[in-house]
């Protein structure tokens, strides 16, 4: 699952190691973005790095933890435009990024993919 919010860019995975003590893995592309989260899902392990994978970043958690983190980041919601409080929480380059996301999701509405 993808997740952009205003604190940051997730990709939250259930590898073959959260199996057993039922836990996911959230993975970013920026460190910044796992220690932002930490504001919502406090049971977030440790930041690792490998630079050799797809996702440099990740950390684990109880997979309850991410639901109940899901939940607060859609309580925080007091925004009418993401982009705009994109531009407003983390700057106009990341902004920009998300911007592109929202041009390449686009072609899904237009039918083009």
């Amino acid at each position: 699952m993808w997740i952009l919010t205003k604190h940051g860019f997730y990709s939250v995975v259930q590898k073959p190691w959260d199996v057993q003590g039922d836990t996911l893995t959230v993975r970013a592309r920026v460190a910044a973005d796992l220690e932002a989260l930490r504001a919502v899902c406090p049971g977030l392990g440790a930041v690792t790095e490998d630079d050799a994978a797809d996702y440099r970043y990740r950390a684990q958690a109880p997979r309850l933890e991410v639901g109940a983190a899901l939940e607060r980041l859609a309580l925080q919601i007091d925004y009418n435009n993401f982009k705009n409080e994109i531009a407003h929480a983390q700057g106009y380059e990341r902004a920009a990024v998300y911007h592109g996301v929202w041009r390449e999701l686009l072609q899904l509405q237009r039918g083009k993919a």
